[in-house]
């Protein structure tokens, strides 16, 4: 059974797919969740501190699916293609998860700054991941998964391989493939990841092959 904390980011989650946020009242958010506005305002403090947490929670579950991808891959050897994959998904299927990723919020999305209430009654909140911090923490990750081999060059060529795998993810993820023919003008479904496989493997076929003199490598 799911605690208050969660049930009420389900609401806030589930209210934000249908309306902006800006529409989203705190004391329907409360009674979706089946809790008080008290409880709601005790957990979080305010609006701000509920779409921090809302984002914050985003940010963890595709980190946390990050690491399922990689460590599903490692058997076959493929985790900077699978990690590009599921990049693509959990964008796909959370807005939070898409605008930490790519930096846009559009303008039914939170965006959440500390109130002048919540800087009076406690700490800071931890500041939320950018662009730039997620794309170092999924590389190190992957890094990490693959493991490192016993010379700098080794791990130099792994980043560069995440690194390139995670930024073609986030280019396929602003700009999707289109269908042709019947349907066009649709999104390719990232199930098939025809338009950029290829790309993928010869990218990451590349950048092991390279040598370089640098002990870090970081696709510009």
């Amino acid at each position: 059974m799911p605690t208050a904390r969660e049930a009420l980011l389900d609401a806030a989650e589930s209210a934000l797919a249908t309306l902006p946020w800006t529409a989203v009242r705190m004391v329907d958010v409360a009674a979706r969740a089946g809790v008080s506005r008290q409880t709601l305002y005790n957990e979080f403090g305010s609006k701000d501190g509920l779409a921090r947490a809302l984002i914050r929670r985003a940010a963890d579950g595709y980190l946390a699916g990050v690491e399922k991808a990689l460590r599903a891959a490692r058997a076959r050897g493929d985790e900077p293609a699978e990690l590009a994959r599921w990049t693509v998904r959990a964008a796909r299927a959370n807005v939070l998860v898409k605008a930490l990723l790519t930096g846009v919020w559009g303008e039914r999305l939170p965006r959440p700054g500390a109130s002048r209430a919540d800087r009076r009654t406690g700490p800071p909140a931890p500041a939320l991941p950018t662009p730039a911090d997620l794309l170092t923490l999924v590389r190190d990750r992957a890094v990490a998964v693959m493991g490192s081999g016993p010379a700098s060059q080794d791990r130099a060529q792994r980043e560069v391989a995440c690194e390139t795998a995670f930024r073609l993810a986030l280019s396929y993820t602003l700009v999707p493939a289109v269908r042709r023919g019947a349907g066009a003008g649709q999104c390719e479904e990232p199930e098939s990841w025809r338009p950029i496989t290829p790309t993928i493997t010869s990218e990451i076929d590349t950048s092991f092959s390279v040598e370089t003199t640098s002990s870090r490598k970081t696709i510009p």
